[in-house]
Formats: structure tokens, C-alpha cells, sequence
């Protein structure tokens, strides 16, 4: 083969590790579970995750025995193409039974292509450099994974992104390859037994799992992490460059270090996790010991491990992705979701099954590294006690401010954060969180009682405009409002703090409540007792206050508004047409009323009675078709 196509060929590799985690990652942990939610399969979760999980640990112990399709390019182009059906199949309406066999075949899918791509990497690296381009794959896919536009896509892009990466790897294993043998056999720098190694991965990914559920799971957490460009942006360069320093760290320390490194780092971070006040300091220790056990993850089954023969070493890495890959990352998720955080106890045997075994050898061998090292860790530890002692703390985001400014400020004595289920809730203030998930905030912010609305979906239900205007004057901007004024807030900037943490209460599922407002209508007996009394007083009550020309919240935030609220009484009308029939336009009229408009400065008034609702869709109305007659 000439030279270019023989350097081309190492490239293939590097690709297809790439598009592996890529999928895995965004899809397999983010999009198919954001689907379930979104398809209202979420209630199921644990029978659609369990059929994943033995997709996955069946195929990747069968994978190597398949003779149905006995060449390796063959083999991985099926499980590609497995790969590639469950994500653009995941993109149609699905019940239970459709949403189990999707997860089945995702899990099989990636069982059949890690296993197969571990055993036969050199086909598609060569043997020039191939340690380089897995670390150079797995950072990037890293890397892509985490770009800002992506990572806070839409499930169904994300899903039709990783369905099209499959297939392109589909034509990735159709471009010709140098030859190299299968059964090359690899001796590492230092012998460690298949157990230990297989042991020490479970543990790792154990901790991984769960610190990333913990962490998508709670929004103070989320926010000092995941939330926001910068962090996107950091955490892919943070990935990459843990990626290609583990190649560094593979060929002069070996295996051990890494994985011991890797432990430190995410033990670590679940630890840093127990503090919020800690989560940024976690932010930076959690994707480098992520990447660092990634590279190793691929590099010891397909470049590291000893092996006899290719079939020896598919056997061991089925085994390693079934035990380590699928078991662990169940363990770890459940861990989670039973208990919300990583157990401090639990990180000491999870370093003892990591270090232990090497620690004496490492120690004896490496006595100026153990030295810096420990030094390092010392250090480490008097920089975070010195910025503690003196009564500050690691910076924290807007949202993680404004949580301590609505803790601090009691707002959990008026407002909830909790839509009772089965109850006008629902209706009114969006869908429902489940128990589970108000158990990992800590802490939970339920509330005591409800004198004003529920919080939970303000974010999606409020603009930061509109909030800071009812912090300011809540009487002026609500007219039946009770709540004293916040103005002092904002004085110091803790008002702004609030309004973040407040933007940032909002769920996947209100994008499919926002449809069934979309259908929401009044009563018949609403529409027929409703006057235009009733619909003036309302009006003056409620929205003269940016409705009118005088009004006076209109008058006071004019500037700052996304599109100034129109006079209602002249216009120009926005979302409703002027002309047309009368019943279409109060109906119109009546939703716009009780939800507000997603996406604007303009407020729900959820709490008004159907009547009310009626009775000013009535009025607003007749106001509207006069103003259409005006010449």
C-alpha cells in the first residue's frame, strides 16, 4: 500500500473511536433518555434501561463468536448499523414495548461494535502511532460531544446527529486498510493480572456513572458544571487534552498510573460534589480523570493486553466492556438515583481496589514521584483550607448565588417548587416532577406553603425582565400581589443572582405541556356568564399596567422590554389577527390570558378563574374588532 493511503488508513481509526463514544455519549446517556421522557415512557424507565443493559453485556460476550458475519470489517459494519436504527427509530412515536426494543437494540449495537473495535483496532489504525490516534479519537469525541450548540440540542437532533455518525463510520469501514495481523501479541510495561485490571475499570466507571447523573440531576450542581457556553466549551478542551496527555502517561508510567491517576481525580470530584461550594473545583478534576480511564478503557483490550490470538483477546474485552462497561455503569446509576450522591465510604474501597494491589510496587519503583506527589496533594489541601479558613470559598455561578439568595431570603415560605400531581397543578404550573428527582436537590426546595404560585417551571413561564419588574414592585406588575418589594436586591447584585437561579427552574417536559395549553379552552358555562363588566375590571386589575398607554410597568421598564407590550386599545396586535370570526379570536385571546406567551415578557395568569379568563377574552375582544374599524 503506498504511503499516503497506509497514513490515511490510521485515521479510519482514530474516526471510528470518535463516532463510538460520540454515540454512546450523546445519545445512549443524553438524547434516548430525554425521547422516554418526552414520549411519556419515562414511568418505565428501569425496564427500558435493564433491556439496554442486557443488549449490551449479551452482544459484547457474543460479538466475538458471531460467525454470521466472520470478517471483523463485516462485524463492525453490523453493529454500526444496529447503532444507527435504534437512534433514527428512537424519533418515532414509541410505546413501552417499542421504546424496550430500541434500547435493546442499542445496547446490542454498541456491544457488537466496541467489542469488535477493541479486538481489531489495528486494521483500522496500523501500527504507526496507534496508541495516538485512540487518545486522539476519544478527545474528540469528547470534544464534539461538548460543543455548546450540540450538547444543548434537541433530543431528535441529537439522535439523527449520531444515527448519520454511525452510518458515516458504515462508510469509514469500506475504505481500504493496510494489512496487519489480528494476532499481534502485546507485552505491556508492567504485567498486571486481566482480574485486577477488569476490577479497577468497574470501579472507575462505577464512579463515573453516578457522578454523572448526580450531576445532571441537581441544577446547583448542573450549573457549576454544564450549564453555560464556558463550561461546555472548557470541559471538551479539558477532555481533549486528559485524552492526549494519557497516551503520554500509557508510554512512560504504563496502566497502573493511569488508572490510579484517573481514580484520584474522579474520587475526588465526588467527594468536591458533597460541597456545592466545591462543584467548580470538581468541574476541572472530574472530565480529565473521565478521559484519562477512556483512552485506557480502548488502548488495553486493543493495544495493551496480552493476547495470543485475536479470538483470546475479543473473549477479554467482551468481558471487559460486559463487567466493567455495562455492570458498572448500571451499579453507578443506581447508586445514584437511590442515593443522590457518592458515599464517602464507598470512594475509600473504591481506592483501595484501585491503589492497593500496585501501591507497594509503585512506591518502591517511583519514590520522587509518591514524593511530589504527596507534596502536590498537601499543597492542594493548605490552598483550599487557606481560602476557606478566611471565610471565602471557591466562586460559585449565578444560579448557584441565587439558590443561597432564595434559601436566605425565606421564599420558601410563600412559593413551592413541587406540581402536585393529578391536581389543577398541573394545569396551571407544568408538568410534574418526580420524587425521585426533588430528593437529589439539596436541599430540596419543596416549600412550606403556597401563598403565591409554585416556582418550579418559572423559568419557562417568566422572563428575566418580567421578574426583576415584579422583585421591584410586585403590586404594580401583579395586581393582587401580597409580596413585599425585593428592591434592595439588586442593589448589590444578588437580585440578578435570583433571577438566574429562577430562569434556571425549568424541565424537559414543558415543550409537551406548552402543546396541551395550545388546546386548553374556557368552560361553555365560563363563555356564557362572562361579561364585559367583569372583562374591563379584570383588564384595569391585571394589564393596564403594560397594556395601557400610561401603564405604569410599561412606562418604567419601556426600554428593557424584548417588544414593547401593545396598547390595547389601538394596537398593533401581535398574536391575535383583528379580523376574523369572533369565537376563534376570544378562544385565542383566553389562552394568551391564562398562559402567557413562551418565549416573551408576556405573563400567565394562572391563578384567574375560568369566568375571569372569560370575561376579559370577551372584553379584549370587542376592544380589538373596534380597533380594526378605526379608519
Amino acid at each position: 500500500m503506498p504511503r499516503g493511503k497506509r497514513a490515511f488508513s490510521g485515521w479510519q481509526g482514530a474516526s471510528l473511536v470518535a463516532i463510538t463514544y460520540v454515540y454512546f455519549l450523546i445519545f445512549a446517556q443524553f438524547a434516548f433518555l430525554k425521547r422516554l421522557t418526552t414520549l411519556g415512557t419515562g414511568a418505565h424507565l428501569n425496564s427500558v434501561m435493564a433491556a439496554m443493559a442486557a443488549g449490551g453485556i449479551l452482544f459484547s460476550l457474543l460479538g466475538p463468536r458471531l460467525r454470521v458475519w466472520p470478517l471483523p470489517s463485516l462485524r463492525l459494519r453490523a453493529g454500526l448499523l444496529v447503532s444507527a436504527a435504534a437512534a433514527l427509530l428512537s424519533l418515532m412515536p414509541l410505546n413501552l414495548a417499542a421504546a424496550v426494543l430500541v434500547a435493546f437494540l442499542l445496547g446490542a449495537g454498541v456491544g457488537i461494535t466496541t467489542v469488535t473495535l477493541a479486538t481489531h483496532l489495528r486494521m483500522w489504525t496500523g501500527n504507526r502511532n496507534p496508541l495516538f490516534l485512540v487518545g486522539l479519537g476519544t478527545g474528540l469525541g469528547y470534544l464534539i460531544c461538548n460543543i455548546p450548540r450540540f450538547f444543548t440540542a434537541s433530543a431528535e437532533l441529537q439522535s439523527s446527529v449520531a444515527g448519520l455518525l454511525c452510518l458515516a463510520g458504515v462508510g469509514i469501514t469500506y475504505l481500504p486498510v493496510a494489512p496487519t495481523p489480528d494476532d499481534t501479541v502485546t507485552s505491556p510495561q508492567h504485567s498486571l493480572s486481566f482480574l485486577r485490571v477488569v476490577t479497577a475499570f468497574t470501579a472507575l466507571v462505577w464512579l463515573d456513572s453516578a457522578a454523572f447523573l448526580i450531576i445532571q440531576n441537581t441544577p446547583a450542581l448542573k450549573a457549576g458544571t454544564w450549564h453555560g457556553s464556558t463550561h461546555l466549551t472548557t470541559n471538551g478542551l479539558l477532555h481533549l487534552g486528559a485524552a492526549l496527555l494519557c497516551v503520554w502517561l500509557l508510554r512512560r508510567r504504563g496502566l497502573g498510573f493511569v488508572l490510579a491517576a484517573a481514580f484520584t481525580l474522579l474520587g475526588s470530584a465526588c467527594l468536591l460534589l458533597l460541597d456545592p461550594n466545591r462543584v467548580t473545583l470538581a468541574s476541572l478534576f472530574y472530565p480529565v480523570g473521565v478521559s484519562l480511564y477512556s483512552v485506557a478503557l480502548v488502548a488495553y483490550p486493543s493495544l495493551l493486553m496480552p493476547a495470543s490470538s485475536a479470538a483470546e483477546r475479543g473473549r477479554r474485552a467482551g468481558w471487559i466492556y460486559a463487567i466493567a462497561g455495562w455492570s458498572g455503569s448500571a451499579m453507578g446509576i443506581g447508586m445514584a438515583q437511590n442515593l443522590g450522591y457518592v458515599p464517602p465510604l464507598f470512594v475509600l474501597f473504591a481506592g483501595a481496589v484501585v491503589f492497593l494491589p500496585w501501591a507497594y510496587q509503585f512506591t518502591i519503583r517511583r519514590r520522587r514521584e509518591v514524593a511530589v506527589t504527596a507534596i502536590a496533594v498537601l499543597f492542594a489541601f493548605c490552598l483550599d483550607r487557606s481560602f476557606h479558613g478566611a471565610g471565602s470559598s471557591i466562586p460559585l455561578s449565578p444560579i448557584e448565588r441565587g439558590r443561597q439568595v432564595y434559601i436566605s431570603e425565606g421564599c420558601i415560605h410563600c412559593h413551592s417548587q413541587y406540581v402536585r400531581p393529578n391536581s389543577p397543578d398541573v394545569l396551571m404550573w407544568g408538568p410534574v416532577e418526580s420524587i425521585e428527582e426533588l430528593r437529589r436537590e439539596r436541599p430540596p426546595l419543596i416549600g412550606n406553603r403556597r401563598q403565591g404560585p409554585d416556582l418550579a417551571e418559572i423559568g419557562a413561564r417568566r422572563s428575566p425582565l418580567w421578574l426583576k419588574a415584579h422583585f421591584s414592585d410586585p403590586a404594580e406588575v401583579s395586581g393582587a400581589s401580597i409580596m413585599p418589594s425585593f428592591t434592595m436586591l439588586f442593589r448589590d447584585g444578588r437580585g440578578d443572582d435570583l433571577v438566574a437561579f429562577l430562569e434556571s427552574l425549568k424541565t424537559e417536559g414543558v415543550d409537551k405541556h406548552w402543546a396541551a395549553e395550545r388546546i386548553w379552552h374556557t368552560s361553555d358555562a365560563s363563555i356564557a356568564q362572562a361579561t364585559l363588566a367583569e372583562g374591563e375590571r379584570c383588564f384595569n386589575h391585571y394589564c393596564a399596567t403594560c397594556h395601557s398607554a400610561t401603564g405604569p410597568t410599561r412606562s418604567s421598564w419601556k426600554p428593557y422590554f424584548k417588544r414593547t407590550p401593545p396598547d390595547l386599545a389601538v394596537g398593533p396586535f401581535y398574536y391575535v389577527a383583528p379580523s376574523g370570526p369572533g369565537s376563534q379570536r376570544a378562544t385565542r385571546l383566553a389562552q394568551i390570558v391564562k398562559f402567557g406567551i413562551p418565549g416573551t415578557d408576556m405573563p400567565g395568569h394562572e391563578y384567574l378563574s375560568d369566568n375571569e379568563v372569560a370575561s376579559l377574552s370577551l372584553w379584549l375582544s370587542q376592544i380589538i374588532a373596534q380597533s380594526n374599524q378605526k379608519p
